[in-house]
């Protein structure tokens, strides 16, 4: 019977280090230090830029300019070209106890990471600390206490404050006026989906000689949208069409969506519409003559325009031709809606204290003027701060549009001013876990309706109906067809979760093994007595 026990206890005993190993490192809540030690501290920092050689000296500037103020911190940057890797890599570090100790990611990508037992650090408490808070009276540096209200809110995830905006920007419509005007239209200065689509199909118009009238090439797609999926949220938006709710309902196939990709497809068998996935960068093709409204970030205006400093063709293939730059199309020109998108900056727990206060700070100091201002004239983001904002050497930047192509790119600051003029016309969707999940979905269903108009399939209620269950099983976001509600589909369980259920299962077993052990054993002595 000794035994026993002692098999049945070192088997727990195993088991229960193998639950705590299965579902990663469960980290205790983070408490901060009354003072940030002396001793030498190292934190990594994750950060995205494009290869854009100006940002990458920003970056190492802010660097060099933190650890001068805080000479027993050292910190590492690990640079991305793209958001997605970030956020694939941070799960994978997760898992095994090695994310970094500062991210630059998004509100959708931390709900996932929360996922984990306090691996996100909550910053209300930091936010508000006497001594390193914004106002904080130990801070080496000006605090981040002027945040823009709606930016910080667009961080707060379940009345949590899990993150802090870095950088702002929305999505712009980039149009070729010189061959709008050459159809016979006038650019109006809130544009509307019917005329941007009715200007299109008018451009498709071609010659004996098979070419295009407009641009005199053979190669024409009028308009290509870059992410369908803040084209599908932004269009539900604007007519009021449910989405998803904060708890994560999903709400999107519903009878709205269906009317959607219906029209949509329709220019998308005339080829006058195209996506991003379907037929490429828009801005590539918008530089060469080859597009007329070119949908995408205001963060990306530096790439867009015959004139653009950060060109990916050639310029000899570049085409000249006046830019302007508008808000997404709307449905309704007295009621502007447009998405609020752009990095924020969020902290992973560590096992040092210290550790995490030293990131705390050092997320702070990025958001310091020397650093969101120069930041702000390499691309069309605007700054986070309203002292940023409102810093005369920003507003010199600003007035100073079509200087050069370069610093001053006229393209690039007047997309900047279209989000400062229109922040109270900004929204974002509900951040939940599964909330990445649902865009990537709402971006596809527009993908696979174009994708078969181009095939000639028609897309009818039978189709749509039969891609809602493809979008359901491949993205696990579940939902009515009929009433436009539901839950969603939480997929998987997280490792911590099974792993408990193993656990919890095998010590049932052990403990039924032992009792039929003990039973047996009585019966036997009976029998023997």
């Amino acid at each position: 019977m000794k035994k026993l026990i002692i098999t049945i206890s070192l088997s727990l005993f195993i088991l229960l280090v193998f639950t705590a190993c299965h579902g990663g490192r469960a980290m205790a809540e983070f408490e901060c230090p009354d003072k940030l030690t002396e001793e030498p501290i190292e934190i990594v920092f994750w950060a995205k830029n494009d290869s854009n050689a100006k940002q990458i000296e920003i970056y190492n500037q802010a660097i060099n300019d933190f650890e001068e103020l805080y000479p027993n911190i050292t910190v590492t940057l690990k640079r991305y070209t793209n958001y997605g890797d970030i956020y694939n890599d941070c799960v994978t570090n997760i898992a095994s106890g090695t994310a970094p100790n500062v991210c630059i990611t998004y509100p959708d990508h931390i709900a996932t990471y929360m996922t984990g037992t306090n691996v996100v650090v909550p910053l209300d408490e930091l936010i508000t600390n006497e001594k390193y808070g914004v106002k904080g009276t130990e801070l080496k540096f000006e605090g981040a206490h002027d945040i823009v209200d709606k930016f910080m809110a667009e961080c707060n995830i379940g009345g949590v404050q899990y993150a802090i905006p870095f950088l702002r920007s929305t999505e712009a419509c980039y149009i070729n006026k010189t061959y709008v005007e050459a159809l016979g239209f006038t650019v109006p200065d809130v544009l509307t989906w019917d005329f941007i689509f009715e200007v299109s199909e008018a451009a498709m118009a071609k010659g004996v000689d098979g070419k295009f009238l407009v641009n005199g090439q053979t190669t024409l797609i009028p308009f290509i949208y870059k992410s369908t999926d803040n084209m599908m949220i932004q269009m539900l938006e604007q007519k009021g069409i449910p989405y998803s709710t904060d708890k994560g309902d999903v709400l999107i196939y519903n009878d709205g969506v269906r009317d959607i990709l219906k029209d949509v497809s329709t220019h998308a068998e005339s080829r006058a519409f195209s996506t991003f996935k379907i037929s490429s960068y828009p801005g590539d093709f918008f530089n060469a003559g080859q597009c007329i409204f070119a949908i995408d970030s205001t963060a990306g205006a530096t790439w867009i325009g015959p004139n653009a400093p950060l060109m990916d063709i050639d310029k000899e293939n570049a085409v000249d031709f006046e830019v302007a730059v508008r808000a997404v199309p709307q449905y309704d020109t007295e009621n502007i809606k447009m998405i609020s998108q752009g990095p924020s900056i969020c902290i992973f727990n560590k096992e040092n204290p210290d550790e995490v206060l030293a990131s705390w700070l050092f997320a702070q100091f990025m958001l310091s003027d020397s650093v969101q201002i120069p930041f702000c004239t390499t691309e069309g983001y605007v700054p986070v701060t309203e002292r940023a904002l409102e810093s005369e050497e920003y507003l010199d930047y600003l007035a100073r549009a079509g200087e050069d192509n370069e610093t001053y790119y006229n393209v690039k600051i007047e997309a900047q001013k279209l989000l400062l003029n229109n922040v109270d016309n900004s929204f974002v969707t509900p951040v939940f876990n599964g909330s990445t999940s649902l865009r990537n979905a709402a971006g596809q269903l527009i993908e696979e309706a174009c994708k078969a108009a181009r095939r000639k399939q028609v897309v009818d209620d039978a189709f749509i109906d039969d891609l809602y269950i493809k979008m359901k099983a491949l993205y696990k976001v579940e939902g009515s067809a009929t009433t436009g509600s539901g839950r969603q589909e939480l997929g998987k369980l997280p490792g911590e979760a099974i792993a408990l259920l193993v656990t919890l299962g095998t010590i049932w077993v052990l403990i039924g093994a032992s009792s039929v052990y003990i039973l047996t054993k009585k019966g036997r002595n009976r029998k023997n007595s």
